[in-house]
């Protein structure tokens, strides 16, 4: 099953991770996979505008089926393979509906981080408004506020007590912010989430590996 799926990704991208995470959640190691470099532009070979013509990370293909898009993958494992490994659906209807609805909240989550991030790295500095960097870091100190309270709701995991698909989507992008230098003492419950599944076996065996050598900037430390 795995040998016939293929991932091109970058190390510490979190659509990518999220695809990693659901195939060893589903117990499907043994895939083949290329690291390639989004510094050397190695996203725009031809080797991944064959799988993604929009040459992006990832371009995951399972069997004769592409799926680029993470959410779109995780979908597809999950359902293809719901016998194997762990369930990533819940069967109750309250967990499964809370479960959709943060998943695709998550998409604004991470767009919020997106546009601080992007800012900073495409906008020469002598060239950025002040304004525009302010309500970037004010739109996501809100919306770091809103999953604090969300999270204060449930009891580790996104969905209830369970690790669920709305967790593979959520992690990647909490991840990265601490690795940006957010603050564990200014966002606890964060941090606490962060902590509790930063060491699951899904996790720990896909982390980012440039992460491991060479620290993140701090441009998150006084969000």
């Amino acid at each position: 099953m795995a040998k016939d799926m293929t991932l091109l990704w970058g190390s510490g991208s979190p659509p990518c991770w999220r695809i990693q995470i659901m195939l060893e959640e589903k117990q499907l190691q043994g895939y083949n996979h290329k690291l390639l470099s989004f510094e050397k532009m190695e996203h725009k070979s031809q080797e991944v505008l064959d799988i993604n013509p929009r040459g992006q990370l990832p371009a995951f293909k399972c069997g004769n089926h592409i799926l680029n898009e993470s959410y779109a993958a995780c979908f597809f494992l999950e359902n293809q393979y719901k016998s194997q490994g762990n369930k990533l659906i819940p069967d109750s209807p309250d967990a499964q509906a809370l479960m959709y609805q943060r998943m695709f909240e998550v998409l604004t989550f991470h767009q919020k981080i997106v546009e601080i991030v992007t800012y900073n790295f495409r906008v020469p500095e002598e060239e950025r408004h002040d304004s525009a960097v302010q309500r970037n870091r004010e739109a996501l100190t809100a919306e770091l506020k809103l999953w604090e309270g969300y999270l204060n709701k449930t009891d580790c995991c996104l969905a209830g007590k369970e690790f669920t698909l709305a967790d593979v989507v959520f992690f990647p992008s909490v991840a990265f912010l601490f690795r940006l230098g957010l603050s564990s003492e200014s966002h606890p419950v964060l941090a606490k989430y962060y902590n509790s599944l930063k060491d699951r076996a899904s996790i720990k065996a896909t982390w980012p590996p440039h992460w491991q050598s060479t620290p993140g900037p701090d441009m998150m430390k006084t969000i």
